[in-house]
């Protein structure tokens, strides 16, 4: 086993110092957008990141445990897949996130919005049909297969969409599995640095700066129905880099999500708090020394996860929902004040 060096550059929030003045947000940021205290963080998950269940890590290992039997072997066949690099990296050291091509999540969302289609048109029928059924009136059979004609117009769009998108995803991966250009971002436990890829004509660009320069904002935006939507970002306080984390935790009409989305990124971040308990850490605990030390005084099971029935994993992720509804974010004083003048 080898243990990951933190380099001397490593988050800990024992180690801060006084900071410059950070630069005086816009207008319609300031409306839009609200500041997040640093520190004072809980032990939460958000949903996003309460995955694999502990059947796919079982399946992994056992995956895995094959893979090395065969390559001892020498009868090891590589997955028609398994030599591309998706550029994305979620261990002890770094989490880096590399959304796919456009046209592998073209696939994916014709998959996703013909099966929800599919299931809204078949929802509006049962109830229309039921409407039409408790009031019979002479003109009730002709409304009937009105209603059918108009919802099979709407039905057999969806279920060709639900079925084309399907039938590429799952028979042919070729068609529609390609990575993105590169990574968007990553935040590095082990040097402390967030970077922000930029490209531009094919050449990538990359941002580097230290975590505690950033500051986390919720920022709110309308959806077509005139309804509050919340995103987290994390926004340089020196420059114009940001990073939206849209494209990883979709947004939604509350708070709660994103405020524990930013307390799971500082304890990931932070070298004198261990790795967040998420299933996808696991394999990855005993390389973080910080890890390490607290797995070893507390008595965690390594296996914790893995070994996890499903009926408990669904119990856990529900309270874990209920710990995350309950998160006192906007009450904390920001730990950040004291080293840096916000503007």
């Amino acid at each position: 086993m080898t243990l990951s060096r933190y380099a001397t550059t490593a988050y800990s929030p024992a180690a801060l110092k006084r900071q410059p003045s950070g630069r005086p947000r816009s207008g319609l940021k300031r409306l839009t957008g609200q500041r997040l205290p640093w520190g004072n963080t809980q032990e939460v998950v958000p949903d996003i990141f309460m995955t694999p269940t502990p059947e796919s890590l079982r399946l992994w290992e056992k995956a895995a445990k094959e893979k090395a039997e065969q390559q001892a072997k020498g009868t090891y066949k590589p997955a028609p897949m398994e030599h591309i690099d998706f550029h994305d990296r979620c261990d002890h050291e770094h989490y880096r996130h590399a959304p796919w091509a456009a046209r592998a999540q073209f696939w994916i969302y014709v998959a996703s919005l013909g099966k929800s289609g599919v299931f809204i048109v078949v929802v509006l029928t049962i109830i229309v049909q039921l409407m039409l059924s408790a009031t019979p009136t002479a003109s009730a059979p002709s409304a009937f297969r009105a209603a059918t004609i108009m919802f099979l117009y709407f039905l057999l769009p969806c279920l060709l969409a639900w079925a084309l998108g399907s039938l590429v995803i799952h028979k042919f991966p070729r068609l529609w599995v390609k990575p993105g250009k590169g990574p968007k971002w990553e935040l590095n436990r082990r040097t402390g640095m967030v970077t922000v890829f930029k490209y531009r004509h094919g050449e990538a660009t990359e941002h580097c700066f230290p975590f505690h320069e950033f500051d986390a904002y919720i920022n709110t935006a309308t959806d077509r129905q005139g309804l509050p939507m919340n995103i987290l970002s994390l926004e340089h306080r020196y420059s114009d880099i940001h990073i939206r984390f849209g494209d990883l935790q979709p947004p939604g009409p509350t708070v709660s999500q994103p405020f524990a989305l930013w307390d799971f990124i500082q304890n990931y971040m932070d070298i004198s708090h261990p790795l967040p308990d998420a299933p996808l850490f696991e394999e990855h605990r005993h390389k973080d020394p910080t890890t390490v030390e607290h797995d070893k005084a507390t008595g965690r099971n390594p296996r914790y996860w893995i070994d996890m029935s499903d009926e408990t994993f669904k119990q856990i992720k529900h309270e874990m929902l209920g710990q995350v509804d309950r998160i006192n974010t906007q009450t904390r004083p920001n730990l950040m004040a004291q080293f840096v003048e916000y503007q």
